[in-house]
């Protein structure tokens, strides 16, 4: 399975923040987006585009070879997009809000399945406690605790995976991450941070110049 950018440009405003940006992230490959941080450089523009969010200036986004304007049905299907942003309830538990973010996504998310989830996140002891009670990080713990729902997604795209969080749930989550990319997943991410996944390809682009894809 491939995710394609094929001559994608996109403005905000009078402000070109990108144009004619082409690359290919295929089975096992992750792709990290930098840029500089809060500099309105176009990373989660970029991401918005990827999960279909927003329409580019020219160009499109293809997965699995078709664009996904046509066949939006099977790409949301495909796709697990996390943004940057917490999208919790503060009166509901961990457990409470995985499985409400599921059901939102139209993914169906036993109990069992929302604990094991925040088990991997390191979460297990906290899942029964309102999200208003946690710390930053740990909120942003159950906000990722989504990516481990079974079945996995083909189709990985985060904003900022490794904010707020510690070093301990950085490799947490960096371990998990590229074990989905052994599997078979594909991962595109934003991160300001020096992290970067091991994967059978490993590409980088920073915006307004050109992608390195690199083995590893």
């Amino acid at each position: 399975m491939t995710l394609q950018a094929c001559g994608l440009s996109y403005a905000r405003g009078r402000r070109q923040l990108f144009t004619g940006l082409d690359f290919e992230v295929g089975a096992g490959e992750a792709l990290r987006v930098a840029g500089r941080n809060g500099s309105g450089s176009g990373k989660t523009s970029l991401l918005g585009l990827l999960c279909g969010l927003a329409d580019p200036q020219r160009g499109e986004v293809r997965w699995q070879g078709r664009a996904i304007r046509r066949q939006r049905d099977v790409f949301h299907r495909d796709l697990l997009y996390i943004g940057h942003r917490q999208g919790l309830k503060d009166d509901l538990t961990a457990l409470e809000n995985v499985r409400t973010s599921a059901a939102l996504a139209g993914r169906t998310c036993t109990s069992d399945q929302a604990l094991a989830a925040l088990q991997q996140m390191g979460l297990g002891s906290r899942a029964q406690l309102p999200v208003r009670s946690l710390s930053q990080g740990q909120r942003r713990r159950v906000l990722l605790a989504r990516l481990a729902i079974p079945p996995v997604a083909p189709l990985l795209i985060l904003d900022e995976p490794f904010t707020a969080l510690d070093t301990e749930s950085v490799d947490v989550l960096a371990q998990w991450l590229e074990q989905q990319l052994a599997d078979g997943a594909s991962v595109v991410y934003t991160t300001h941070q020096l992290q970067r996944l091991r994967a059978r390809r490993h590409h980088e682009i920073v915006l307004g110049q050109d992608l390195a894809g690199e083995g590893g």
